[in-house]
């Protein structure tokens, strides 16, 4: 039997990753993002947050005292960063995993909060319980903006579509501008 060595192993997994996780909404290591329907239309920056197990299952704080596994709050990951594990403080994997899941056992007694204690809290939690990249202040301001930089989109369809689905507040508005357009010229 030939012998597999570890650098095999690795490329094998993100091959693995880049070509069948995303068809299935499995995300090892990295942290999801969804567009919350017109809140996200008018501020495109906000939206709905998960962080994925090292197995890729999603856990997101979607409501009050409820944290949703594999079935976010508003729908499939549109986009998704994905963290290095080596920069787990710990055992990798597995801190990740027990870091979810302490995160996620301490949002199911907690009431959501859509300013103050939400799905990106509850992500910024995990990452601080792992004390991931050696920093214990992750917050969801921090976590907006690195996700909206570093996040990728999951292919061009829900590209598309995110771009797509901010086409009603488009529509919404025409009537209002339009109004606005002729009184200024009559």
């Amino acid at each position: 039997m030939a012998e597999v060595d570890e650098t095999e192993i690795i490329m094998n997994y993100h091959e693995d990753f880049l070509k069948n996780d995303k068809q299935i909404s499995r995300y090892p290591f990295c942290i999801v993002w969804t567009p919350i329907p017109i809140l996200s239309w008018l501020l495109p920056f906000i939206g709905h947050m998960g962080i994925c197990t090292s197995s890729g299952i999603i856990r997101d704080f979607a409501g009050s005292y409820f944290v949703s596994e594999d079935n976010m709050g508003f729908g499939r990951p549109t986009k998704y960063w994905k963290l290095d594990v080596d920069k787990v403080c710990g055992n990798g994997a597995a801190t990740w995993d027990k870091a979810v899941h302490d995160a996620s056992e301490e949002y199911k007694r907690r009431p959501h909060n859509l300013c103050l204690d939400n799905c990106h809290s509850h992500v910024a939690m995990a990452l601080n319980l792992m004390h991931y990249d050696n920093s214990t202040s992750w917050n969801m301001v921090n976590l907006c903006a690195l996700s909206l930089i570093r996040g990728k989109h999951v292919n061009c369809f829900t590209s598309l579509c995110w771009t797509l689905r901010r086409e009603p507040l488009v529509i919404l508005l025409r009537p209002t501008l339009r109004r606005r357009r002729f009184r200024c010229l009559g």
